[in-house]
């Protein structure tokens, strides 16, 4: 029987979930299966992967096929690692203590490549929220003068009528008083 890991896919449209699986070659994408040996969510960033790592690195050393994908997944954990050190350790090439070590500075440089990068996020995701907060200060500034220069101009306009109507009703009042005093001097004469 030729056996496979691959991912079984759950999780509604759109948002996916897969459980990393060893089935059988010829059963479907969702059905039965061998053994369950983690999952895998992309929905999240950096994307969570939990494995059984011995039970993976037992089904690889025993001829289990991954697909691509879970190929993918199964040398980001360092499966694949492993067992390429195995297969050193069975050649006579190295001996269990030297493949102990690569395997551990591999973890320490790989544990130290996902907190760059998960710090990384975190301080891209800060800086556009002071970017945000700071644009939206602005805004609220802007919004604040344009409501403060448009209540202003009416608080200006009725002094500057007061100041423009004061003087057109001197001047009305100038004109007419020597236009009434022409008025009683015709009389008069």
């Amino acid at each position: 029987m030729a056996t496979k890991i691959r991912l079984q896919r759950f999780g509604k449209k759109g948002r996916p979930f897969y459980h990393v699986v060893v089935a059988d070659s010829r059963a479907p994408r969702d059905g039965k299966f061998i053994e369950r040996l983690g999952s895998y969510n992309p929905n999240t960033n950096p994307a969570t992967i939990e494995l059984n790592f011995d039970s993976a690195v037992k089904w690889v050393l025993s001829g289990a096929e991954p697909t691509d994908t879970a190929r993918a997944i199964l040398s980001y954990k360092g499966v694949l690692y492993k067992k390429h050190l195995e297969g050193g350790i069975r050649k006579g090439a190295l001996t269990q203590e030297q493949a102990d070590a690569k395997f551990a500075t591999w973890l320490d440089a790989k544990a130290g490549k996902i907190a760059g990068k998960t710090e990384g996020l975190a301080s891209n995701k800060a800086e556009a929220r002071k970017a945000a907060l700071a644009a939206e200060a602005k805004k609220n500034e802007d919004r604040a003068a344009a409501i403060a220069a448009k209540n202003a101009p009416v608080a200006e306009e009725v002094a500057e009528e007061a100041t423009e109507e004061a003087p057109a009703v001197e001047a009305e009042a100038a004109t007419e008083a020597p236009a009434e005093e022409t008025q009683a001097e015709d009389k008069a004469e």
